[in-house]
C-alpha cells in the first residue's frame, strides 16, 4: 500500500480553475522549494499544476459557492492554507486558529474595483455584495501573511500585519523561448491568450484580425457564456472563418505553446477601474515569449511596452485592424520590435519566479504550524 505523504500547503479557491495561471505559477514556486502541495479548486484535475495532489468539483452557483468557501478551509490537509478567493477568508482564519494552522492569503486582484466588470451587479444584490467583499479584503489583512499582486491593490500595508507584493510577472519556465523575430516567410499570427471577458478585449481582437486579412489569430482562454455564444456565430462569418481558431481554457504551459511561432500578442482592454492601475499578465508574458504587443493606452501598459520599444498603442479594434494591415506591408518593423521583446525577455535573467519569495515565506510558516 503506497503512503501519500501530508500536504505541507492547500491551496484553496472555490472561484478559479485549477487551469488558472497564477494557480499554477504559486504551486511551481512551492514545489522547487520542497514543500507538499494539494489543490481544492474548480474544473478537470487533469488540468491542475504539475505535481500537486488535486481535487475538483465542477462549477456551481452563487449559493453553493458560498457553501464551499465555508466548508472548504476545514477540508484541506495541509499545515498552511493558501486562499485565492476573498469569500474563502473567513472560514480560512477560524480553521486556521482552531486547527493550529497558518493562513496566507492571495488577494491578487483589487476585487473592489473588478467588480465594476461584472454585469450581474447591477441586479439588486450588488450593494451588499460590494459590502461583503470590501468586508473581505479587509479580513485577508489579518492572515498570517497576506499576498497582494501590486503595490495599489487593497489592504493597504496599514490594514496588514505581514504584506507581500507578488507581481503577476511570468514564470519563464512555463514559457516557450523567445524567438526575437519572424522568419519572413511564416503566416502572420497574433495571439490573444486569458479570459474572454468582453471588457478584456477578445472581441476587439477578433474584428481587429477581420480587418486584416493577411493575418491569423489564435484565442486561447475561457469565455463567459454569452461571449462564448457570440464567438462561436461570429467564427463562422467569411471574413474570419479559418483565420481565428478558440482554443478554449488550457493549462498555462499549453497555453503557451500556441504562442510559439505567432507575431504579435494582443491587450485591447477596456478603460475600466481594475485595469487602469494594472498591468495584465499577458503582456509580461507576450514579451517574453518575444511578441510584440498591441495593446490599449492604459497608462501602466503603455509604458511598459513603449518603454521596451516593443509594440504600438491603439485605441479600439478599428485602429488595431490598421496597424495590422500596415505591418503586414512593413514585416522589417514588426521583426524590429519582436527582437525588443526579446531582448527584454533576456533582461529578465535566470528563469525564476517572482513567486519564489512566496515560497520562501510559506516554507517558514509551515514549520511554525501546528
Amino acid at each position: 500500500m503506497s503512503i501519500t505523504k501530508r500536504p505541507d500547503v492547500s491551496v484553496v479557491t472555490t472561484g478559479h480553475d485549477v487551469a488558472d495561471a497564477r494557480l499554477h505559477r504559486e504551486v511551481a514556486a512551492l514545489r522547487r522549494a520542497g514543500l507538499v502541495v494539494e489543490v481544492l479548486g474548480l474544473g478537470d484535475s487533469s488540468t491542475g499544476p504539475n505535481g500537486a495532489m488535486v481535487r475538483t468539483a465542477s462549477r456551481a452557483g452563487m449559493f453553493r459557492r458560498a457553501a464551499r468557501a465555508v466548508v472548504w478551509p476545514w477540508r484541506a490537509s495541509g499545515r498552511v492554507l493558501l486562499t485565492i478567493d476573498p469569500d474563502t477568508v473567513p472560514s480560512a482564519l477560524v480553521a486556521a486558529w482552531l486547527l493550529r494552522k497558518r493562513l496566507v492569503s492571495d488577494v491578487h486582484e483589487d476585487y473592489l474595483a473588478l467588480l465594476a466588470d461584472r454585469s450581474w451587479l447591477r441586479r439588486p444584490m450588488g450593494p451588499a455584495i460590494r459590502s461583503l467583499t470590501r468586508a473581505v479584503v479587509r479580513l485577508s489583512g489579518h492572515a498570517d501573511l497576506t499576498v497582494v499582486a501590486d503595490d495599489h491593490v487593497p489592504p493597504a500595508a496599514t490594514m496588514c500585519c505581514d504584506r507581500l507584493v507578488v507581481r503577476n510577472l511570468p514564470d519563464l519556465t512555463m514559457l516557450p523561448e523567445a524567438s526575437g523575430a519572424g522568419d519572413g516567410q511564416t503566416p502572420l499570427r497574433a495571439v490573444y491568450i486569458g479570459d474572454l471577458r468582453r471588457s478584456r478585449g477578445g472581441r476587439d481582437a477578433v474584428e481587429a484580425v477581420a480587418l486584416a486579412p493577411g493575418w491569423q489569430l489564435d484565442l486561447v482562454g475561457p469565455a463567459p457564456t454569452e461571449e462564448a455564444a457570440w464567438l462561436e456565430q461570429r467564427l463562422r462569418r467569411p471574413d474570419v472563418a479559418g483565420r481565428v481558431r478558440w482554443h478554449g481554457r488550457q493549462p498555462p504551459e499549453q497555453a503557451w505553446q500556441v504562442a510559439k511561432g505567432a507575431h504579435v500578442g494582443m491587450t485591447l482592454l477596456a478603460d475600466t477601474p481594475a485595469f487602469r492601475e494594472a498591468v495584465p499578465t499577458k503582456v509580461y508574458e507576450y514579451l517574453a515569449c518575444g511578441l510584440a504587443v498591441v495593446t490599449s493606452p492604459l497608462p501602466r501598459v503603455v509604458q511598459l511596452v513603449t518603454g521596451a520599444g516593443a509594440g504600438w498603442v491603439v485605441d479600439g479594434a478599428e485602429a488595431a485592424g490598421r496597424l495590422l494591415r500596415d505591418l503586414a506591408a512593413d514585416r522589417p518593423l514588426l521583426d524590429e520590435r519582436m527582437r525588443a521583446a526579446a531582448t527584454w525577455s533576456a533582461e529578465q535573467g535566470a528563469a525564476t519566479s517572482a513567486y519564489d519569495d512566496l515560497a520562501a515565506r510559506v516554507v517558514t510558516l509551515a514549520g511554525r504550524a501546528g
